[in-house]
This record gives structure tokens, C-alpha cells and sequence, in this order.
């Protein structure tokens, strides 16, 4: 009698530590191709250059990729292996080498948990990139220039983008009376702060290197005398004069036109 109330007893603990590997590989094959299909949701409908820098975005591709591969052999394995197996179990001996298969392979719900955040998180929460609600204190005026900076510099200054001109600026060393008169056409969302004039405006842009975590705001200060809603995105034409903003001599746009127009499919900027 006491051996098989053991039994019986072993019997229950099986059946129990059975269910909860079965609902735990569920869960992972659930979480895996859920991720596979949210990287390629945005894939698909362009969402992934609001987080990363489009240079990269084949690390995406391969992510999916491996996501949907892992999560559907995983899938497999519970509907064709696992589901079988419990069914067909015909002694101690074969329940004691199956438990200790599932033991090998069970992931813990703290590491689920893990899996599941960015999945949640990229759900609830709509997709957009960075804007003026982003930015963490001031609006950078300077930007470094690249090792193609011999090319931004070549590039005719109707063409420059926010990007450019900052780099073309601190590559003159404070000189800038060069630039008076030089025409601009630049696509930004629109920046103020208290300290600005009555008539100021910076046209911003983010700059990625890799993704939103690096990001960084730059941006052209602008006098316009019209007013602007804060965080719309403009396209402004005007010219390069020496003026002063933030107490210092720095290139202003004096404005001609300033249009609001649609976010830009590519709204960053890439050093």
C-alpha cells in the first residue's frame, strides 16, 4: 500500500511538472514568434527607422529572421514531440528520462518576463520617432565633422540639410562672416525655449549613430517673425547672416519662407 500511495504521489508531481513545462513552452513559442512578427511589422511598414539607424537595419532582418526559425521549431517541438510524448508514457524509467529532458530545457519565468517586456512595450506603445518633446535639454549647435566631411563641405548649400551646416560651420573655426547671404533649404521640427526671442526658432533634427538610445538634438536657430507651433515639422528657405543667439556670434537662417510640412520618411539625421 505505501508503495503505491508513493507512486500515486510521484504520479501526481509528474502530471503537475508536465503541465507547467507544457504551458512554459507554450509561452516561449508564443513570445519567440511574436517578436519574429513585431520585427517584421515594422520591417514591413517602415516603423524601424524611428528606432535605429537604417545602416543597421539588416541586424533587424536577421533578428526576425531567427525569432520566427527558434519560435516555430519550438512550436513544433510542443505539437509534435512533447504533446505525444505525454500521452504515450508507459513506465517509471521513460517518465524519469522525460523529466529530465524538460529540465534541460525549461527557461524560467523570470527570463519570459525579460522576453516579453520589449514585445509589450513596442505593442502598447505607438511608434514614432524622436521629436521637440524628446529633446533633454538644449538643442545642440555643433556636430563634429566625419570622415567624409570633405564631401559635406563640396556639397551646394541648397542641398545641406541640418546636418551639413553644422559641420561646415565648426569647420570655420568661428569665421563665419563667409556664409552671409549663402542660401538654405532645410526640413526640421520647430524649437523654442523661454530664452528665445520673440522672433527665434531652431529648425532640429535628431542624429543616430546607432539607435535612439545615442540619439542626440541639433538644430539651425532661425529668425522668423511669424509664430510657430512647437515640434511641427517645417521646411525653411531663407539665408545664412551673423547674428547672435545664446549670447554668442553664431549663422542664424533669416527666413524668407517657413512651411509646415509632413515628418520626413526618414526623420533622423545620420553622422
Amino acid at each position: 500500500m505505501e508503495h503505491t500511495h508513493d507512486h500515486d504521489h510521484a504520479g501526481a508531481h509528474g502530471a503537475h511538472t508536465e503541465r507547467r513545462e507544457t504551458f512554459t513552452l507554450a509561452a516561449k513559442s508564443a513570445l519567440l514568434i511574436g517578436l519574429g512578427l513585431y520585427f517584421t511589422y515594422n520591417i514591413v511598414s517602415g516603423n524601424l527607422t524611428n528606432y535605429i539607424n537604417e545602416r543597421f537595419s539588416w541586424l533587424s532582418y536577421l533578428a526576425a529572421a531567427l525569432f520566427l526559425l527558434i519560435g516555430g521549431y519550438s512550436l513544433y517541438h510542443l505539437l509534435v514531440e512533447h504533446f505525444p510524448r505525454e500521452k504515450h508514457k508507459h513506465d517509471d524509467a521513460h517518465d524519469h528520462a522525460d523529466h529530465e529532458h524538460h529540465d534541460h530545457a525549461h527557461l524560467s519565468w523570470g527570463a519570459l518576463m525579460v522576453v516579453a517586456i520589449p514585445l509589450v512595450l513596442g505593442t502598447l506603445i505607438p511608434s514614432r520617432p524622436l521629436g521637440a518633446e524628446s529633446v533633454d535639454g538644449a538643442v545642440s549647435l555643433t556636430a563634429a565633422a566625419a570622415a567624409e566631411g570633405v564631401t559635406t563641405f563640396a556639397i551646394d548649400p541648397s542641398q545641406r540639410n541640418v546636418l551639413d551646416w553644422l559641420r561646415v560651420f565648426n569647420n570655420a573655426q568661428g569665421d563665419f562672416e563667409q556664409f552671409n547671404g549663402l542660401p538654405v533649404d532645410v526640413i526640421g521640427f520647430v524649437y523654442t525655449e523661454p530664452t528665445f526671442t520673440e522672433n527665434q526658432f531652431m529648425v532640429a533634427r535628431f542624429t543616430i549613430s546607432c539607435c535612439v538610445a545615442d540619439a542626440s538634438a541639433i538644430g539651425l536657430p532661425v529668425n522668423w517673425a511669424e509664430a510657430v507651433e512647437q515640434g511641427a515639422w517645417v521646411q525653411v528657405k531663407g539665408v545664412i547672416e551673423v547674428g547672435e543667439f545664446r549670447g554668442e556670434p553664431t549663422p542664424l537662417v533669416r527666413a524668407e519662407s517657413v512651411i509646415v510640412v509632413e515628418q520626413p520618411a526618414h526623420p533622423y539625421l545620420y553622422p
